[in-house]
């Protein structure tokens, strides 16, 4: 379940990103544009799907920006399953800014990044925890 969420957008869905991509599921080579905020104050961020994981006991995907993202980088999303029951989910990411009010930001772009993985950890929990 936690799997399924996270390749069919859900994950990012719940934790309130608006989600435009060219397919259901992350695949290599699905644009997806990402949105998060409110109204003038969102922000947009165009990247495309690199690479997919997809079972039967790991699940995930890296994405990198494309022309028009204030940073360019990879993000990486990762549920790994244990035979116990355990679900894991990791984000690893990477980038530097691009627009000129991303830099001039600073340290506040990881501080945002690190706060939006631990908000998809928490909407994943609850989603495996649903499904449990």
């Amino acid at each position: 379940m936690a799997g399924a969420a996270l390749l069919g957008w859900r994950m990012h869905r719940l934790a309130g990103v608006r989600i435009d991509a060219d397919a259901d599921r992350a695949a290599p080579g699905v644009a997806v544009h990402c949105a998060i905020g409110v109204g003038p104050l969102r922000a947009g961020a165009p990247n495309r799907v690199l690479a997919t994981v997809d079972g039967p006991d790991r699940y995930g995907f890296t994405y990198g920006t494309r022309a028009g993202h204030l940073a360019r980088g990879e993000e990486t999303f990762l549920v790994e399953l244990e035979a116990d029951g355990a679900v894991w989910f990791s984000v690893t990411a990477f980038s530097r800014p691009v627009a000129r009010y991303a830099r001039l930001a600073g340290p506040l772009l990881p501080l945002a990044q690190r706060a939006f993985a631990r908000r998809c950890g928490r909407v994943l929990a609850r989603i495996a925890a649903d499904a449990g």
